[in-house]
């Protein structure tokens, strides 16, 4: 018998009380470092349906998991997402439902998403020059996303981010834009190094550059770190006096990085996975056709744990099974 709040932990004695759900492949930008041809189908476009989130949702929460992260793809392409926010918010114990979006669309919808239950809000944003944003993208949105993000500001979400991806092409500039646009928002920037994929070798190899530059460039200018949230993610975020919000850094490639794991994934056709760069993962969504399924979800779930494993093999050059960040959501 599983105890509802018990939490699940692996065989190395990592808790998981966080979820990443995605909610469709799909994605509308063509992103240098993900889908540079844009997205292609590969199947038909069965994602999970309403009751099977919200199924899947209760299962985990069941296990301990206290806060969901909806991504894709792109979850806003979904004409049902603020109903699939709503369904994850009502789930008991669940405390902190999160979305991670480009923000094409965002100034549009936050509204009700906020109202259906949305607590955490992630974009991505890669430039604040609308031209490298343009370039990187392949959508001249720029002034959408960021009116976005401004009307987050004044909305009661708990926390604000924004991603974007360390290029080498990049560095030609310093971080001063990022640290100035925070100097008066409450926001966090997280920079995350730009991972192998199976479908990036060649983009991988011109444009990787170590998280370590960013560190040495905010130490050198008075940024110091921050202490860490249980359920937080994989940044280390920065503090300045000076400054409302925080740089944060995800540097997978640094050495310990998969020690803290904390999160789960499933993708948007049910399967879990049990690392974002390991080699397949385990089915649910036969789980999740019915209510009184979830007895036996759960201990599926709770069996897959002991196959985590200790690390990913990003430093060997193995990416896993891994195409794309938009499989999985990141």
């Amino acid at each position: 018998m599983i105890f509802p709040g018990a939490i699940a932990a692996d065989a190395f004695g990592r808790r998981f009380r966080y979820l990443r759900l995605s909610v469709t492949e799909v994605c509308n930008f063509r992103c240098t470092y993900c889908l540079p041809g844009g997205y292609r189908k590969s199947g038909p476009m069965d994602f999970l349906g309403l009751d099977e989130a919200e199924r899947l949702v209760r299962a985990f929460a069941q296990l301990g998991v206290a806060k969901v992260r909806l991504t894709g793809g792109e979850p806003s392409v979904r004409k049902d997402l603020t109903q699939i926010i709503a369904r994850v918010s009502a789930q008991p114990g669940v405390d902190k439902v999160a979305l991670t979006t480009n923000g094409w669309n965002l100034a549009r919808h936050l509204d009700e998403w906020t109202a259906a239950g949305l607590t955490n809000l992630n974009v991505s944003v890669d430039a604040l020059d609308r031209d490298a944003f343009h370039r990187i993208t392949g959508h001249d949105r720029l002034g959408d996303v960021l009116a976005g993000i401004e009307r987050a500001l004044v909305l009661p979400l708990k926390t604000v981010k924004m991603n974007a991806v360390l290029l080498r092409d990049g560095l030609a500039d310093d971080f001063s834009s990022w640290t100035e646009f925070v100097r008066g928002r409450p926001i966090a920037v997280r920079f995350i190094e730009l991972m192998r994929t199976g479908d990036n070798k060649a983009f991988f190899e011109d444009q990787h550059v170590s998280g370590a530059v960013l560190r040495h460039w905010l130490e050198r200018h008075g940024w110091t770190t921050k202490e860490r949230g249980g359920d937080d993610g994989p940044a280390i975020e920065f503090t300045h006096p000076d400054h409302l919000g925080r740089i944060g850094l995800i540097a997978p490639y640094a050495p310990g990085f998969c020690e803290g794991c904390n999160r789960l994934r499933v993708t948007a056709r049910g399967q879990l996975r049990l690392c974002l760069f390991g080699q397949g993962g385990r089915p649910l969504r036969d789980l999740l056709q019915a209510d009184d399924q979830c007895e036996e979800l759960k201990a599926r779930i709770v069996g897959a744990l002991t196959f985590k494993p200790a690390a990913h093999g990003l430093h060997s050059a193995n990416p896993g099974d891994t195409r794309s960040l938009a499989q999985t959501g990141g």
